[in-house]
């Protein structure tokens, strides 16, 4: 029997409460995210750089409509928890980050984030009233919903040319009172940073794996404070790199020596459960 979304969503806020920390990969279509359950994770988060890059745009580039449905067609094939990528809810309104929730609740998602980054060159972030604002939205949309769904607040700070660790901290106590469940500031620059800010809050802070230089191992992370630690588009980018390898290959030598380096399709069969 299929689990219910009630009790996915269950079974993710209890993620956030165990003893140590875990790891939410992102997959960027069905297949990937069959491959991930069947390699034993224990939910998964869409991402909206992979998202993006499954339909050949760039970031930032895919509408409501298509997030949800990218969203959906990961939830249909797992048993496992989903949380989405949904930027900064597709509108600068609070109540289209309201929206965004709903409209993601009724695709099968127990989980989602919200951001604090407008998408406007001249005004990368929203000032912390707005954003606030916003998030509070978010939050009472979730807080309707017939399961515990759980609101993750993101403040960009680190990504949009405003490296502030204070503001940062600022902005994530800002959006813990309004009422998120998990704040996340994606480019901490250290584990120093790190573990401020999670010093800082009183809920589960979630760091994101995948900028060089800026990524630390699981135990080290866990030592800092850290509850959740998501992927962002590493692996979609660790997928292509190995598709760019090997068809540089083929294009440059005329050899297919990555086949001696490739998974056999019976192995990629059985990991999905088929």
């Amino acid at each position: 029997m299929a689990v219910s979304q009630h009790d996915k969503a269950v079974q993710f806020r209890a993620l956030h409460q165990g003893p140590r920390a875990f790891v939410i990969p992102n997959p960027w279509d069905a297949g990937s995210a069959r491959l991930l359950a069947g390699l034993g994770f224990q939910a998964l988060a869409t991402s909206s750089g992979a998202s993006a890059g499954v339909l050949g745009r760039r970031d930032g580039k895919v509408s409501r409509d298509e997030a949800i449905a990218h969203a959906r067609a990961i939830v249909e094939v797992t048993d496992l928890p989903v949380s989405a990528d949904l930027e900064k809810g597709f509108g600068d309104a609070p109540s289209d980050a309201a929206l965004t929730i709903r409209l993601a609740a009724e695709a099968g998602l127990v989980g989602g984030s919200i951001e604090d980054a407008s998408g406007d060159k001249a005004r990368p972030l929203y000032d912390i009233g707005q954003a606030t604002e916003r998030v509070a939205a978010a939050a009472r949309a979730a807080r309707s919903l017939a399961f515990p769904f759980t609101l993750t607040a993101r403040a960009e700070n680190f990504l949009r040319g405003n490296p502030d660790l204070d503001d940062t901290i600022k902005r994530l106590q800002a959006y813990e009172k309004a009422g998120a469940d998990i704040l996340f500031a994606p480019g901490l620059p250290d584990l120093a940073a790190v573990k401020k800010v999670c010093a800082s809050l009183s809920k589960p802070f979630n760091f994101m794996v995948g900028i060089k230089g800026r990524s630390f191992t699981v135990a080290e992370l866990e030592a800092a404070g850290v509850r959740r630690i998501s992927l962002a588009t590493s692996l979609y980018r660790a997928a292509m790199s190995g598709l760019l390898e090997a068809a540089r290959e083929v294009k440059e030598k005329g050899s297919f020596s990555y086949l001696d380096r490739s998974v056999s399709t019976p192995e990629l069969y059985t990991l999905m459960g088929n």
